[in-house]
């Protein structure tokens, strides 16, 4: 049997596929949703291979994290899916105390994040997830940029006790990692090698932040692009290494500049090595409805809004 092309997949698809694979490996990994079942493709793929895996909790985000807890508290692993701002804001107050306070091992699945819900409009579209997941203590914030690494990921959080949160994107994604890649939250991934200007991304934006290293390397200027899978924990010491080469640093993020990858980025270099930061992404608006190209032209961070940022960083250093 050949091997599945699983990045030839929409990235919904692949965690559906791999919930099978983690339940099929541990029966006490569970499915949880709040009917957004299709959505997430855990119906068909789940509910019919693995019914008894299977819990739609209905339009009750709240709720389920609530259930979720419990059953993790037996010793369930759930996985709990839904919008990303259903995930998120919605149930916010219960991720704190059920599952991050109490320290239970739940995973909670945000889909859909940033400009992905543009047909869905400013209510459905946040900004923020990694900003208030990445606040709360005891969680861990994950975010992948391909199908392999969210296997890798899916794989990873099933074995590791802890909460957990995890943004997935759902349409098909490039192909940026191999089949066999691992995933450790300590470390970024260099994807890119280069001593001008580095280059911070995560999950959606690694692969137009790759397109604009490999664009500039044509130029003449060399990019240091690091891919942050991990939000929280963050790996520092890649950074500061980078920073120190190349002197200027430039992150963009799928979210809000203010409280996600861009901070956490500011945050480690203006306390052990200042460099000059240019933050790219929402700049602390609400979304609306509307296609990717628009809004990365209106808010600034599209493909060459990164090009341009790396160009203007990178001269004002030499």
């Amino acid at each position: 049997m050949e091997p599945m092309n699983y990045h030839e997949k929409e990235m919904r698809v692949i965690y559906a596929l791999t919930l099978n694979e983690l339940i099929a490996r541990n029966p006490n990994v569970l499915c949880l949703e709040a009917d957004l079942s299709k959505a997430d493709a855990t119906i068909p793929e789940v509910s019919t291979k693995n019914p008894r895996n299977f819990i739609n909790c209905g339009v009750q985000e709240a709720n389920m994290i609530g259930v979720a807890a419990g059953l993790a508290r037996e010793g369930k692993i759930p996985f709990c899916a839904t919008f990303t701002a259903f995930a998120t804001r919605r149930a916010y107050d219960q991720i704190t105390i059920s599952v991050a306070y109490a320290n239970n091992n739940v995973k909670v699945v945000g889909n859909s994040p940033g400009i992905t819900q543009g047909p869905n409009g400013g209510t459905h579209m946040c900004f923020q997830d990694l900003a208030i997941m990445r606040a709360m203590p005891n969680m861990h914030v994950y975010s992948p940029a391909d199908a392999n690494e969210l296997r890798a990921v899916m794989f990873h959080m099933a074995d590791h006790h802890q909460p957990t949160y995890m943004q997935l994107v759902r349409p098909k994604m490039p192909k940026l990692f191999d089949e066999n890649c691992r995933f450790d939250p300590q470390s970024a991934v260099r994807l890119h090698e280069g001593s001008d200007v580095t280059l911070v991304s995560t999950g959606f934006m690694t692969r137009f932040a790759l397109d604009a290293a490999r664009k500039l390397a044509v130029e003449g200027l060399k990019v240091d692009l690091l891919h942050y899978p991990s939000v929280k924990p963050f790996d520092a010491q890649t950074l500061i290494e980078s920073a120190r080469r190349t002197g200027a640093v430039v992150t963009v993020e799928n979210q809000n500049i203010i409280g996600g990858l861009g901070s956490a980025a500011c945050e480690v270099l203006s306390e052990q090595h200042p460099v000059r930061v240019k933050r790219l992404g929402i700049p602390d608006r609400f979304g609306e409805v509307a296609d990717q190209d628009y809004l990365f032209d209106k808010h600034g961070f599209g493909p060459k809004h990164i090009a341009n940022a790396c160009r203007e960083l990178a001269r004002a250093t030499t």
